[in-house]
């Protein structure tokens, strides 16, 4: 079958979307979201400075902030890799609005892709500014999930993948329910995540199943832990909560991953086992598989004290889970 040239971009934007989002996600487990401290570029530079006077003039414009190679480049490749992701979808958005009179040719959904893209931008940048703020490195972190979905969404519907000509003969409205609220709670889990993440709670808790010294449940501060907003003026960098608080974020997030298991897993049996419809019992298997093995990525980032890249799986695995929902809802709500 030939696909469109609108099928092709966006497909090809969600795997870019997917690897900036584990590129992202690399960049702040490694310590080095302000590996550059000025935005859009490095130090000054369209690159990382590497010769001798622009290292020391580098280091004499933010001496807090002295030239690491290392994690400079980290950023600046996130950063390239980002741009080219926003290119890309300004392509599709253009592709959208010369076909937009054609019938059932997306249109609105590529025009809020392009202004996300642009604030997606803006958070980059304040990401940057205001120092690893952990309210805009959370938002940050989902408006990229957010831009993975829409991508991933027009690339099902644009090449109407997973679809038979048996779904015209099925009632699938007793699916649509479970299948918004199975995305929803695997959303609000990824915000949880992301929240741990920002505010350097992962390893607050360093037992499993229990918290610390053999509690489930030790002294927890959530009014500090879930306090949105702390200002414009601090540096966020390693985070600024109280261990009490901290551990209140770590606790939120596993209770949370119960529960979203619990629920996922119970979806993914449910399509698995009374569906005839063989794409729904693939959805389920997906569910199943992923969801299993986020579990895992998330005990083992607990029991192995958080390893670089376990971490970034875990990312990866919340994407993929985020993703799985997506085509879940595709195939219950669109039998065009």
């Amino acid at each position: 079958m030939n696909k469109s040239l609108f099928f092709k971009m966006a497909f090809a934007a969600t795997c870019l979307a997917y690897i900036v989002i584990l590129l992202g996600a690399y960049t702040r487990l490694a310590d080095a979201g302000l590996g550059c401290p000025d935005w859009p570029g490095c130090y000054g530079h369209v690159g990382v400075p590497k010769h001798v006077d622009d290292v020391a003039a580098a280091n004499q414009a933010y001496p807090e902030r002295p030239v690491e190679a290392a994690k400079a480049w980290k950023e600046m490749i996130h950063r390239y890799f980002a741009s080219t992701l926003g290119l890309m979808i300004f392509a599709i958005g253009i592709i959208a609005i010369k076909k937009r009179k054609e019938s059932n040719h997306a249109f609105k959904l590529p025009l809020f892709l392009m202004a996300l893209v642009v604030f997606q931008g803006m958070l980059g940048m304040w990401t940057v500014t205001i120092k690893l703020n952990p309210t805009i490195v959370m938002s940050h972190l989902m408006g990229g999930m957010t831009t993975l979905s829409i991508l991933w969404w027009l690339t099902l519907r644009s090449g109407r993948l997973f679809k038979t000509e048996q779904i015209k003969n099925l009632n699938m409205s007793a699916l649509k329910t479970p299948a918004l609220i199975g995305l929803v709670v695997v959303v609000f889990q990824v915000m949880l995540g992301g929240w741990t993440s920002s505010n350097y709670a992962a390893l607050h808790c360093v037992e499993f199943p229990t918290c610390t010294g053999g509690e489930y449940l030790p002294t927890m501060n959530f009014s500090e832990g879930f306090t949105l907003w702390h200002g414009t003026e601090k540096n966020f960098e390693f985070g600024i909560m109280s261990n009490e608080a901290r551990i209140a974020i770590h606790t939120t997030h596993r209770i949370g991953a119960v529960v979203t298991a619990l629920f996922v897993i119970w979806l993914g049996l449910k399509l698995l086992l009374t569906s005839a419809y063989k794409p729904l019992k693939n959805a389920g298997i997906a569910l199943l598989a992923v969801v299993t093995l986020q579990f895992i990525l998330g005990v083992s980032n607990v029991v192995l004290s958080l390893p670089l890249l376990v971490a970034v799986a875990h990312n990866g695995g919340g994407a993929l889970l985020i993703l799985a929902m997506v085509t879940l809802n595709h195939l219950v709500r669109n039998q065009e």
